[in-house]
């Protein structure tokens, strides 16, 4: 089946998640000398914290786990500092997205195929983010977890992209950087794409990526080729009008 949209993982996919603490380092000697391991250790208690809960069923939202992840990472450096902390939790919504990230949304936009977000992060996270990266007019829909009331890569989330644009999975091209969220995406039925910035194996889990890429700067070629991908059946030659109007009947590309 040919894909009818396009769903962007947030955190780390289409936002550079080290951005808080490097724009922060960029101004404190403190957090030069703890680069890189302050950042790592943010970023994994605050997904381990997501996952525990959603096995616990102690659900809390997104800004509360990046807070509870934050105050693990800035424990375990020995830094005390409630203005700090308060700064970088400030600089979370700010952001910066990956420099291929706009030209590629505005590729997508101008093939004319539904674009969507899916991410752990709150209505009032994803509302910031976006905005900050100059993308919020060029996405359909910001889908946060807290519909579902629960975290990646329980279904209920994924159901939400198929809730929305009505599509069934393996009419939704998935996109992230994390791997347990692209087989989670995977094992769900999305047609999906793991974008390996870091280089890294493929994670040992029954469901992987059906698409690998280093970055997002491919991603509309492929997107283009997989909503084409079904081609409308040939057909007797029609009228020179008629053939020069033909184009792709699920994104309006040229056929």
């Amino acid at each position: 089946m040919p894909i009818g949209a396009v769903v962007f993982d947030a955190y780390g996919t289409v936002l550079d998640v080290a951005g808080a603490p490097r724009n922060a380092a960029a101004t404190d000697a403190r957090l030069q000398s703890l680069w890189p391991a302050l950042p790592e250790d943010w970023r994994r208690k605050q997904l381990e914290y997501t996952w525990l809960r959603a096995i616990t069923g102690d659900h809390a939202d997104f800004a509360r786990v990046t807070a509870d992840g934050l105050d693990w990472a800035l424990d375990r450096a020995g830094l005390a500092d409630p203005a700090l902390r308060a700064r970088l939790l400030a600089l979370y919504d700010e952001l910066p997205a990956y420099p291929e990230v706009p030209g590629v949304v505005q590729a997508l936009q101008t093939a004319r195929l539904p674009r969507a977000i899916l991410s752990n992060g709150t209505p009032a996270m994803l509302a910031a983010a976006t905005r900050s990266a100059g993308i919020d007019g060029m996405i359909d829909a910001a889908l946060s977890v807290e519909a579902a009331g629960i975290y990646k890569p329980a279904p209920a989330v994924y159901a939400l992209a198929t809730a929305h644009f009505g599509l069934p999975p393996d009419r939704i091209l998935f996109v992230s950087s994390n791997g347990w969220d692209v087989a989670g995406a995977a094992r769900f039925g999305f047609v999906t794409a793991w974008v390996n910035r870091a280089g890294l194996p493929v994670d040992r889990m029954p469901h992987g990526p059906a698409h690998v890429l280093t970055d997002l700067s491919p991603l509309p070629d492929l997107a283009r080729a997989l909503c084409c991908s079904i081609s409308t059946p040939p057909t007797a030659p029609a009228s020179p009008i008629a053939t020069k109007a033909s184009a792709c009947p699920c994104c309006a590309c040229p056929a």
